[in-house]
């Protein structure tokens, strides 16, 4: 069985993207004054629970804080405070705690030191709307945007220019105290004014750009969004703003690293990886039937070889049905209807935070057989897939991968067998 071979590369990914493994050693020294901690993210609770650690265990003095994580993603900490909140779609809980994080880091001096703890997730976690606008207004974006198939760094763009936190303006409002952002990435080419739409980052991005992306896509925006950015009258912060040039960003995690994981455990056992890519982007149905081919042609090609197709990224799924599951069991499942039984093929594919969208799962497996038990079933593959409605074909199947939250993020990973 090559299942536990499957489970066990996903799962050397995972932790090699665990703050308890990493975050200690980037931690700055403590300031004159006080140390504030904030943050958002799938990983927040857990990257608190990290520096509590650390910083007790080498006496670094006090420190209290603030951080939102998704809800079911907490855990315990002690002096720094852990709220829960709605993703993808922001809710009161989040608006509340951004309120209340802006307000926590605003009256400080040049000697505090606010540490910023940002993963994946954090956009919609910490989502305090600009002003004139509401929260209705930033879900309906919000909403749209998920379903239209645009890239992470094309909705952030749009988030960041509908926010009052985010795009530098956590950092602006910051200053003069030194600000260290600790960041998990889970963008391709982790660019941290992406991570999270880049609260503490200068942003590189402006609002016409955040029109073009919406006019791109065609989105039609509640009225006071419109006006909003055709005002455009509170630009985010730019990169050589004073405010936010000092501003540091050290990465504790990234794609690429948990997917060098999964290379070295593939060796471990008895495959010859070779390592796709962190950054894959695309519709997810067309990436795994590319990746199909891509299988196909090895197998066909290189007879009684042992290969593990390892990659990364995040892909995008156009919402046109009305079925459930998230990009991973898309991917799969498109991967599934392009391999149509290959006897010597498997993969998996999981989002490595341990949900997979909005459902409650992390991902699927797929087996050779997968295609002729569906079909035993009375299920048509490609009519689920035209409906989004993959997670009802793996469901179906046992197949899904449930591992609950991971409490870190480093977006997908994928690996296919080829024996």
């Amino acid at each position: 069985m090559v299942d536990p071979i499957l489970y066990a590369l996903f799962k050397a990914a995972v932790e090699k993207a665990s703050p308890s493994a990493s975050l200690a050693g980037f931690l700055p020294k403590p300031p004159v004054g006080r140390t504030v901690v904030v943050g958002a993210g799938k990983a927040a609770a857990s990257m608190a629970q990290a520096v509590e650690a650390a910083w007790q265990a080498e006496g670094r003095g006090d420190l209290s804080g603030l951080v939102v994580t998704r809800y079911g993603h907490g855990a315990p900490t002690k002096s720094i405070e852990v709220v829960e909140a709605a993703h993808p779609v922001p809710d009161d809980a989040g608006e509340a705690v951004a309120r209340r994080i802006l307000d926590l880091v605003s009256a400080l001096s040049a000697d505090d030191l606010v540490l910023c703890l940002i993963s994946g997730g954090g956009s919609a976690l910490m989502a305090l709307p600009a002003g004139g606008l509401s929260l209705s207004d930033k879900r309906d974006v919000n909403s749209k945007l998920l379903k239209s198939g645009a890239a992470i760094d094309e909705m952030n763009t749009v988030r960041k220019h509908l926010s009052a936190i985010k795009g530098g303006r956590l950092a602006a409002a910051a200053y003069p105290a030194r600000v260290v952002s600790l960041a998990i990435s889970d963008v391709p080419g982790d660019d941290p004014s992406v991570i999270a739409s880049g609260p503490a980052v200068g942003d590189p991005t402006t609002f016409a750009d955040a029109q073009s992306v919406l006019d791109k896509y065609a989105i039609v925006t509640p009225p006071a969004v419109t006006a909003h950015l055709r005002q455009a009258s509170d630009e985010t912060p730019k990169p050589d703003d004073p405010r936010v040039t000092g501003a540091e960003v050290k990465l504790i995690a990234t794609p690429l690293a948990s997917l060098e994981a999964a290379v070295e455990a593939a060796q471990g056992a008895g495959y010859e990886p070779r390592l796709l890519g962190d950054d894959i982007e695309g519709e997810a149905r067309a990436v795994g039937l590319e990746h199909a081919e891509m299988a196909l042609k090895i197998a066909s090609e290189e007879p009684g070889a042992k290969i593990a197709l390892i990659s990364g990224g995040e892909t995008t799924v156009t919402v046109t049905g009305k079925g459930r599951g998230g990009r991973n069991v898309e991917y799969l499942l498109g991967l599934t209807l392009g391999l149509e039984g290959h006897a010597g093929i498997c993969a998996i594919a999981c989002d490595t935070d341990g949900i997979d969208g909005t459902e409650d799962n992390a991902g699927a497996i797929t087996r050779p057989d997968s295609l002729a038990r569906a079909r035993e079933l009375g299920l048509d593959g490609a009519a689920l897939l035209a409906d989004n409605n993959a997670y009802a074909f793996f469901e179906a199947l046992g197949d899904l991968v449930v591992t609950g939250p991971t409490r870190t993020n480093v977006n997908d990973f994928r690996c296919i067998l080829i024996e």
